[in-house]
């Protein structure tokens, strides 16, 4: 097993409805919102690689459910076999896998608020003018008993829809047969759009889309400055088809599959 190159991809994500992935609620006062979302050291909401990791793992292990043969009662795989895609590309625990397994090939970096949301929040432009924080907004809900028909109304606090973040992911290729999953990678993000990202997603927060997306496949040599990166720009996930992508014949080209 070796370092053969790396699938870079780096394009934005935009909320079509507004966005919940909570943080801390410790310094919430009276009459505030009691359930914030999570954010950065200025006060910016961001998505963490581990949300965005785990509701991708998530879904492909809900879609490979009749094939996952070892799993745990929350039907997470746990076989840690090098020809599992879920373990391949997320990983397994190191006490139960495959010594040929290999590491985690994902890599998935925090997404931070685009430069240009920032500055239409904080000059309260377009849909973004009736904001109640300086970023974020909040949303009054009110769930009922419904055997005592008791009220429990709640605010809660979101990024709210339209709001776009920069995403990076690095897909590291070890062995000739990892090329194979990266059209799974592919197929579970595409399923990410159909579902949703963060809390209270039954109540239509979480829909997103992945557009503007830029992918750069960074061979060995690239790093030894022998070669250039090989790169392909789409605009969005449902123009991308892995199978008649000339990309994935040129990553075969250059490993020499």
């Amino acid at each position: 097993m070796r370092l053969y190159g790396k699938l870079i991809l780096k394009g934005q994500i935009n909320l079509k409805t507004g966005l919940s992935i909570g943080g801390s609620d410790e310094d919430v006062q009276i009459g505030g919102i009691d359930n914030s979302v999570i954010k950065n050291s200025q006060g910016q909401p961001y998505i963490p690689g581990s949300s965005l990791k785990g509701k991708l793992r998530s879904l492909l292990e809900l879609s490979m459910f009749d094939t996952i043969k070892d799993r745990n009662r929350n039907n997470m795989c746990e076989c840690g076999k090098k020809t599992c895609s879920i373990c391949t590309i997320f990983g397994a625990s190191a006490n139960n896998r495959d010594e040929d397994l290999g590491p985690t090939r994902i890599i998935v970096r925090d997404a931070y608020l685009t430069s240009e949301t920032i500055q239409k929040m904080e000059d309260r432009e377009g849909i973004f003018s009736d904001l109640d924080l300086i970023y974020t907004e909040g949303k009054w809900e009110n769930s009922i008993d419904r055997l005592t028909s008791r009220a429990n109304p709640r605010q809660l606090e979101k990024v709210p829809a339209g709001a776009k973040f920069n995403f990076e992911i690095a897909y590291n290729v070890l062995r000739e047969s990892d090329i194979r999953y990266i059209n799974v990678l592919f197929k579970t993000l595409r399923m990410l759009e159909d579902d949703y990202l963060g809390g209270n997603g039954s109540r239509g927060y979480g829909k997103i889309i992945f557009e503007n997306i830029n992918l750069a496949f960074k061979s060995v040599e690239y790093y030894r400055e022998e070669e250039k990166a090989y790169e392909e720009k789409i605009d969005s996930l449902s123009e991308f088809m892995w199978s008649q992508s000339s990309m994935n014949k040129k990553i075969t080209e250059l490993l020499e599959v």
